[in-house]
């Protein structure tokens, strides 16, 4: 494994993220849509799809300009029997730690963290999703996600980032990142929590097997939740 330069790695996803939001857009507007929150699934998972593709490319892009060539060598694209243990984590981590964060906002701040916002993205999702489109959501959400994300902020950013920096320091700076991609204010603190968790698992086992399994499990349970 030979992670990509730091440079590399940032420009790679700056470009990735302008050229994926500019194909989800196309893909909206062809599809007569405005809003991504308003979009069918079928026409959502579209979208998200040519996101994923851009920054696909991005990480090949960048594995192949300064890495070995081979996206499984450099994000460590690799998993084992024991990677399955970031399953319970996952699920641990939505159903214990994240209401725990949140009990504790709540109650520092009663008119942000409510149950309704803390909700309205799940459910918007749940609330468009009949027939075909309860699969592609489950698809999107608990395959394509984790798959995607991990390998483009743990395995190239965070590999990249901790060839200069600390590891603690990548861990947290990928997960801050993470958390602020997703655009949504009242779920940064539950998505910061999983950002360094997942990010700990990279680290301590060294592949992105055991925080894929956990991502996935993690977006499964959520979702399963809000249904």
């Amino acid at each position: 494994m030979r992670p990509v330069d730091p440079g590399v790695a940032i420009v790679a996803w700056l470009v990735a993220f302008f050229i994926g939001q500019t194909l989800s857009t196309i893909v909206l507007m062809a599809a007569g849509v405005d809003d991504a929150d308003t979009a069918s699934i079928p026409t959502l998972f579209a979208a998200v799809l040519a996101a994923w593709v851009a920054y696909l490319s991005g990480a090949w892009w960048a594995s192949q300009r300064s890495g070995t060539g081979s996206m499984i060598q450099d994000y460590a694209i690799t998993g084992r029997a024991v990677d399955l243990v970031g399953i319970p984590i996952g699920v641990g981590t939505q159903l214990v730690l994240v209401p725990l964060l949140y009990d504790v906002l709540v109650r520092i701040a009663p008119d942000t963290f409510t149950e309704d916002r803390l909700t309205e993205n799940a459910e918007s999702l749940i609330g468009r999703a009949e027939g075909l489109g309860v699969a592609l959501l489950i698809v999107m959400v608990c395959a394509g996600a984790p798959v995607v994300e991990e390998i483009t902020y743990r395995g190239m950013l965070q590999g990249a980032l901790a060839t200069r920096l600390a590891d603690g320091w990548a861990i947290v700076i990928v997960a801050v990142w993470f958390m602020l991609i997703h655009f949504r204010p009242v779920e940064y603190p539950g998505l910061l929590l999983i950002g360094l968790i997942l990010g700990w698992l990279r680290w301590k086992s060294g592949r992105l097997g055991m925080p894929i399994a956990a991502h996935a499990a993690f977006n499964l349970t959520g979702l399963v939740l809000a249904w």
